[in-house]
């Protein structure tokens, strides 16, 4: 269990980390690209700046995660639960959120081009 952990700035590149359960954890400025944490728990976990291009994270509860700034271009969060969470600034280009729970995240200056949407839709640039 890393509930809580500090890995702030830490390379997790590629890492393969299923049902990890990450609430709480200080992953700021962390790299995750590539990485897989389907079905993992990071609620209030603090992912600002964090590089999560072609992040898989299907099935992962997000709730009320901060996630300023993040880099999600590519990523999958197929029915992942984001509700609260915090997504001002993030880049979510070309990110599939297919029957994800979006509807109370903040999205505000999110970039959302060719992001596929909860309803199926695709987000033109």
């Amino acid at each position: 269990m890393l509930s809580g952990v500090n890995l702030s700035g830490a390379n997790l590149t590629g890492a393969n980390l299923p049902r990890a359960n990450l609430a709480d954890a200080d992953l700021s400025d962390v790299r995750l690209r590539n990485a897989l944490l389907a079905e993992a728990i990071l609620k209030k976990a603090n992912l600002s700046r964090a590089d999560m291009s072609n992040v898989k994270m299907n099935r992962s509860d997000l709730s009320r995660a901060n996630l300023r700034g993040a880099s999600l271009m590519g990523a999958e969060l197929i029915d992942a639960y984001l509700a609260r969470a915090d997504l001002t600034d993030a880049d979510l280009s070309n990110a599939n959120f297919f029957n994800a729970e979006l509807s109370t995240a903040n999205l505000m200056g999110a970039f959302l081009g060719g992001a596929t949407m909860p309803d199926g839709s695709i987000k033109r640039y």
